[in-house]
């Protein structure tokens, strides 16, 4: 297999293991979430190694990974920045409270939402605040639908959204306050090459905008979890909807761009 088709595969087998979550519950549920998650920190680490080299990756899994658990530990001992909270033991193994997927589910959605903000933006403070934003608005699907599966309980949950009880308004202004800080530590750590995007970043707009459609339909349907559905579906389309105009334009342009004149040289 090519280098650039290992994202396109491993993007294969995490839609895969998404379209069985909703099918499954109890121990096995909790088993596919923690290798879903595995999976998708495998995409996204995956991809900025093969296309960006080295040290997109290991900035991207020092800054995201290692500072999502730090901010998570943080948390969980002291309820700053996002409230106080505590997970249970469905996860995994934990770490100072943590369980250790929780910082990788961070790394697989901030590389897409980055090279998002980067297709879209063209100014640092643009990149940094619509990538921030389109990390963040995920936790308006993944909160509530973890606390309604008893991954983790807020000890103080007031006060909450409107239709999402049990989850802290702190919690989601947390997440973006620390949002902001991964934007825009990543071009500073990683270098030129994350202020760029070409053909091989398919794989993540896929996975950007997958995320978002499918988050949706399934907290909407199979869920039951119609405000979260809502709440989502305004956040993430912030970035998401201008994401499939520009990408839609892109193709469009491409399908309809007329042919190249054959090259007529001169005689001899």
């Amino acid at each position: 297999m090519s280098r650039a088709r290992v994202p396109w595969a491993l993007l294969a087998v995490l839609v895969l293991a998404q379209i069985c979550y909703p099918l499954t519950g109890g121990a096995t549920r909790a088993g596919l979430t923690v290798a879903t998650v595995v999976l998708g920190w495998l995409l996204s680490v995956g991809h900025a190694l093969l296309t960006r080299g080295t040290r997109v990756a290991a900035a991207l899994v020092a800054l995201v990974t290692g500072g999502g658990f730090a901010v998570e530990a943080l948390g969980v001992a002291t309820g700053f920045p996002f409230g106080s909270y505590d997970y249970s033991g469905e996860l995994g193994p934990k770490l100072a409270g943590v369980p250790l997927i929780i910082p990788l589910a961070w790394t697989w959605m901030a590389w897409p939402a980055w090279l998002t903000a980067v297709r879209l933006t063209r100014s640092r403070a643009a990149r940094v605040a619509l990538a921030a934003v389109g990390l963040a608005a995920w936790d308006l699907f993944l909160d509530p639908q973890m606390v309604a599966e008893g991954y983790w309980t807020w000890l103080d949950a007031t006060p909450a959204l409107p239709g999402l009880p049990g989850i802290p308004v702190s919690n989601y202004l947390g997440w973006l306050g620390f949002a902001v800080l991964l934007a825009a530590a990543l071009p500073p750590l990683a270098g030129p090459s994350v202020d760029r995007v070409d053909h091989r970043d398919g794989p993540m707009f896929v996975l950007y905008l997958w995320t978002y459609a499918s988050s949706v339909l399934a907290h909407a349907v199979f869920l039951r979890l119609p405000a979260s559905a809502l709440w989502g579906a305004a956040g993430m389309a912030v970035a998401a909807v201008p994401l499939a105009v520009v990408l839609w334009r892109a193709r469009r342009d491409r399908a309809t761009a007329p042919d190249p004149a054959p090259r007529v040289d001169a005689p001899a």
